[in-house]
């Protein structure tokens, strides 16, 4: 037994074995093709990063604590008030900070089996208990999640495109589920992927979310967004939350203080006057998302369709060994064993170059 095994809290020593992000040395001098992560490889907004140039000036200065500027400009867009809008480092934290505001012992939240792995974690941090419910055709399975609710449930997590997987779950279907909701359940719509979800949805004629729309009226759900995907300000951490005014209010008494940098919420604010950039980084995500989920099929994988800016396939066998040859081979892909997905890969959608190299490098490996 460790020394500090009996000091430690009981959710710490159950975390004890979490999976743990971390990049090689060879990794961070960016001499592999990284499609591990979803991270855009478009970059920033030229009107973001201009703005992170002039806000190191005041990096001396404390930040926002409250982020209002960026909270503000977040409503107006959104046609919501700023009480109604949380910001955070990241909407992985907004995550944490509502299983801590809503979770406790004896309490439990409702997760797919196969989705983002943070809810677990983030569940077992606050020392709530978690209740897994099965998926359907690689899809949240919506019946089955409210099935296992009970009286002690708070709060339920849907990612919508779920991750890692990539599917969606329509609009209609959303607001049956919410309509047959408890008042006592909390339901996360995570929407950290909306902007891909909601430009494959139009061209494909379906009818993605009306999130905004229970917001609005003030329904028991909070809406998680994020500026990593699209925007490209990932290692800036920054994300957000809307939601009913009062639960937010109580999620914002428990965040960390100052959390936001004033760097990243500039950059933020800028990001969200850059439509062009916007509109070209998810169009060129849908078109390399067709030509490399087509590849991966003539190569044998099975592709699940997707509505984000990654690909899940299922590689037929036990699939980290295939992570790994690929690592060799100088390209980063998620093994999704810890997901409890053993025989698939989650493969980000890269630039035109990053994804040719991917493919000739499953060619060398799966000859």
């Amino acid at each position: 037994m460790s020394r500090f095994f009996d000091l430690v809290s009981k959710p710490a020593r159950e975390m004890g074995n979490a999976p743990v992000s971390a990049r090689s040395a060879v990794e961070s001098r960016r001499t592999i093709v990284r499609l591990d992560s979803n991270e855009s490889p478009y970059g920033p907004s030229p009107l973001a990063l201009e703005a992170i140039r002039s806000a190191l000036r005041d990096c001396h200065l404390y930040p926002d604590n409250d982020c209002f500027p960026l909270r503000a400009r977040l409503a107006e867009q959104h046609g919501i008030t700023p009480d109604q809008v949380i910001v955070t480092a990241g909407s992985t934290a907004l995550i944490g900070i509502l299983c801590q505001t809503m979770l406790g012992p004896g309490l439990n939240a409702i997760i797919a089996q196969n989705t983002f792995i943070v809810y677990s974690l983030a569940v077992h941090a606050a020392g709530g208990d978690l209740i897994r419910t099965p998926m359907k055709q690689d899809g949240l399975d919506l019946d089955a999640i409210l099935a296992a609710i009970d009286a002690n449930t708070r709060l339920i997590f849907l990612a919508n495109p779920n991750n890692p997987t990539g599917t969606t779950v329509s609009a209609e279907a959303t607001r049956e589920f919410l309509n047959a909701m408890p008042g006592h359940v909390v339901v996360v719509l995570d929407e950290a992927y909306w902007e891909y979800a909601a430009f494959f949805a139009r061209l494909r004629g379906d009818h993605y979310s009306e999130s905004l729309r229970y917001v609005k009226e003030g329904w028991p759900v909070v809406v998680l967004r994020t500026f990593s995907k699209t925007h490209g300000l990932a290692g800036l951490r920054v994300g957000y939350g809307m939601g009913p005014a009062e639960l937010l209010a109580y999620c914002a008494s428990m965040r960390n203080t100052y959390s936001v940098s004033s760097v990243a919420q500039v950059a933020a604010l800028a990001a969200l006057g850059d439509q062009r950039h916007l509109r070209d980084v998810v169009t060129q995500n849908a078109s390399q998302a067709e030509l490399l989920s087509a590849t991966l099929s003539s190569l044998g994988l099975r592709v699940t369709p997707t509505s984000a800016n990654f690909i899940h396939c299922d590689v037929g066998r036990e699939a980290t060994a295939l992570a790994q040859s690929l690592h060799r081979e100088g390209v980063s892909v998620r093994p999704l064993g810890t997901w409890g997905l053993p025989n698939s890969l989650r493969i980000s959608i890269g630039s035109a170059d990053q994804n040719r190299a991917l493919v000739d490098a499953l060619r060398r490996v799966r000859p």
